[in-house]
């Protein structure tokens, strides 16, 4: 495959809440819209990479990809509902909300770059850096962590948020604290997902259970390769997403006894690292010519992206059913990648090095005011 250009320009900086525990409701909602804010930072880089296959190509790994899309559209509902439940108001549909790519992982100790890569190794070494599991994460206060020391890792960012979940239900009481209006909780009923479910969260105990299914699907269980979702909702035991990430990566299968020292050791996985299109990892749309064709299409996509995220916040404040046509609003956003990775990008520097035209994911205020004119779904 054609070489990737590397990234030349800054990176994009995520707000981070202040390295405590949150220590009223105030700063439990700042703390929770963050924890949206990063569970959709890495939908956009899946979504590219999953787009930019070709067809029929590596049908493994798109699958693979598609399910923990899935899994963090899941997250996100769970941490929504967390917020409605502890009377906070998410906020997803608004041009703040929406990360600007190449970003800097938060809550990180590294300088580690989120951009939106085609299909392959380097696009996979991304994701892992996203979902890699950290065993030493514990919150800002615990005398294993010094308390002038910031975020570590993404593991420490969620104990943080769990041990403020119970240290103020201790303090307010429980029924207190969780006291938003139940009628804004999503159910399993409002969203199908690959794995584990969506549920209301109206206690602590519901609060617990959310914020181990968002790690421990993404993490693993203690140390091991596999999610939580056979002990709480009954299904098949399966590797969470840094080891559905690394079978790709390594060509292989974990087999049951395997661990994350021993690395996969089952059957191989076939992967074929040029059924990519090769993509620019800082494309913007502005690098598209005006009233081109790919520009039109890369500005639908943005908007039609900004109408998907509409319809989630109209899901998390008060229309949990508006869920159903979010993922139905996710067929549409593949074809118009498909038709955009189709060209060759229009920059003839970028197009001789075997790029193409891509979504960007710039999406602007402008975007969002279009998706709010929009018929609104009947849910």
């Amino acid at each position: 495959m054609t070489g990737t250009p590397g990234i030349t320009g800054g990176l994009h900086r995520v707000a981070e809440p202040p390295f405590h525990v949150p220590r009223d409701r105030t700063e439990l909602h700042v703390f929770l819209q963050a924890a949206l804010t990063l569970e959709h930072l890495t939908i956009p880089p899946y979504l590219t990479g999953m787009y930019s296959l070709r067809p029929g190509a590596n049908r493994p790994a798109f699958y693979a990809i598609r399910a923990v899309v899935l899994e963090e559209m899941l997250h996100m509902t769970l941490v929504a509902n967390l917020l409605n439940a502890v009377d906070g108001t998410p906020l997803v549909a608004h041009s703040s909300f929406v990360t600007g790519y190449p970003a800097r992982l938060p809550y990180s100790r590294d300088e580690v770059p989120v951009a939106l890569r085609h299909f392959g190794t380097e696009a996979l070494d991304t994701f892992l850096a996203i979902e890699r599991p950290e065993y030493v994460a514990e919150p800002p206060g615990h005398p294993a962590t010094p308390a002038d020391e910031g975020w570590t890792s993404i593991g420490q960012f969620y104990n943080t948020i769990r041990e403020g979940v119970l240290r103020l239900a201790a303090e307010l009481g429980e029924r207190e604290l969780f006291r938003g209006d139940p009628a804004r909780q999503a159910g399993p009923e409002d969203f199908y997902n690959s794995g584990g479910e969506v549920f209301p969260v109206t206690d602590l105990a519901s609060a617990l259970k959310a914020l181990r299914v968002i790690t421990e699907q993404g993490e693993g269980v203690g140390r091991s390769v596999y999610d939580s979702d056979d002990v709480l909702f009954g299904e098949a035991r399966k590797p969470a997403h840094y080891f559905r990430f690394n079978e790709i990566r390594q060509q292989r299968r974990y087999g049951p006894y395997d661990t994350p020292a021993s690395g996969p050791t089952g059957p191989a996985v076939e992967v074929d690292w040029d059924g990519a299109y090769p993509i620019d990892p800082e494309a913007k749309t502005a690098h598209y010519p005006p009233g081109s064709a790919v520009r039109e299409a890369a500005d639908r996509f943005n908007e039609l992206y900004a109408g998907l995220l509409y319809v989630l916040e109209r899901s998390y404040t008060g229309h949990p059913a508006a869920l159903r046509d979010a993922v139905r609003l996710m067929p549409e956003l593949r074809d118009l990648a498909e038709r955009l990775h189709r060209n060759p990008h229009p920059d003839p520097a970028k197009r001789a090095l075997g790029l193409h035209a891509c979504p960007t994911y710039d999406i602007t205020e402008r975007h969002f005011e279009r998706a709010r004119r929009l018929p609104r779904p009947r849910s």
